[in-house]
């Protein structure tokens, strides 16, 4: 057994019980009386994943002692958003494969698949106000609002070759992390934290979200497609400037910086592996790697102070887990 699998089964059976009520939760409130929309939410949500972020409210609630059950219902909140951007994404993207089988675009159509992810949306949003917390809802509807910038961002920086680290961080901050970051805060705020806690919890959130997209990174060009769920090479194929990109247009030879520059632009995936040789030879996915474990290593600081439980010892588990993983 691997290292991170023995970690995703130490995570899991932490909060066992509580995920069996999430998904109860999440299958519940997917139910609706058009067909179509519940054939293509059931069809995503089945196709599993990591399932991350719920998992992070439960874990910062838990570590905070929280007693009651509306932990459930926002961790559900946060996959439906999750899981919104995700049919959104898929889209904007033309991805074919996620999770190892066909994206909901490629099995039910463009048009299906964005109105059922405003579905996801708006039903996350009804969930939200049943929960009758301002402050939850002010943390979840800027979280929406930032990562829906965050998406213009990265289409504005599409096939981009002069974007910056700096630039491409600050999409990463707002596509990936803020989900991240709102989950972690949301778990400490219903537990009955701190400002200064909820503070550690969100630092914990945007840190693991910047190690978690940065790994994806490193694994869309030396990952496994089998392993990863979606073809390798995906980020090249669409002219996303990633970060192995980024460094390799700034430390490359001036031939390799012309080949990067060629291949973001026209999104020309048939020199994969000279890039992909590029990059290794050049140290851009030691440096991708190396930025994810000063991400991680921030997480683990800010869960530090917490107190000794299962759930802390499951939260700077998930901080390794997040850059040792091969998917």
């Amino acid at each position: 057994m691997s290292a991170t699998t023995t970690t995703q089964n130490l995570i899991s059976d932490t909060i066992a019980t509580d995920m069996a009520a999430v998904n109860q939760v999440i299958r519940t409130k997917l139910h609706s009386e058009v067909p179509l929309v519940n054939q293509i939410a059931e069809y995503i949500i089945s196709a599993g994943g990591k399932r991350i972020r719920p998992v992070l409210v439960l874990l910062v609630a838990n570590a905070y002692q929280y007693q009651g059950t509306h932990h459930h219902e926002l961790a559900a909140i946060v996959e439906f958003i999750h899981t919104a951007t995700l049919l959104h994404d898929d889209v904007v993207d033309e991805s074919s494969m996620r999770r190892g089988r066909k994206t909901a675009n490629a099995m039910f159509g463009n048009a299906a698949s964005v109105l059922v992810g405003d579905f996801l949306y708006s039903r996350a949003f009804q969930m939200m106000v049943s929960i009758n917390n301002m402050q939850v809802m002010q943390i979840l509807a800027d979280a929406t609002n930032v990562i829906a910038e965050g998406e213009v961002l990265q289409l504005l920086n599409m096939h981009n070759p002069d974007v910056t680290e700096e630039r491409y961080l600050q999409v990463i901050r707002s596509k990936t992390a803020k989900l991240f970051e709102a989950a972690a805060q949301v778990g400490a705020l219903i537990a009955g934290a701190t400002p200064a806690q909820i503070e550690d919890a969100a630092e914990y959130g945007r840190s693991l979200g910047t190690a978690f997209q940065l790994i994806d990174d490193v694994l869309d060009y030396s990952g496994n497609a089998i392993d990863i769920g979606k073809n390798v090479g995906d980020d090249l194929r669409e002219g996303k400037p990633t970060l192995p990109l980024i460094y390799l247009m700034k430390n490359g030879t001036p031939a390799q910086r012309e080949l990067v520059r060629t291949c973001i632009e026209q999104g020309d995936e048939s020199q994969f592996n000279a890039i992909l040789a590029a990059i290794t030879q050049s140290g851009a996915l030691d440096y991708t790697k190396e930025e994810a474990h000063k991400a991680a290593a921030r997480a683990a600081a800010a869960a530090s102070s917490l107190k000794d439980s299962p759930y802390k010892e499951a939260l700077l588990a998930l901080s390794n887990f997040a850059v040792d993983r091969n998917h």
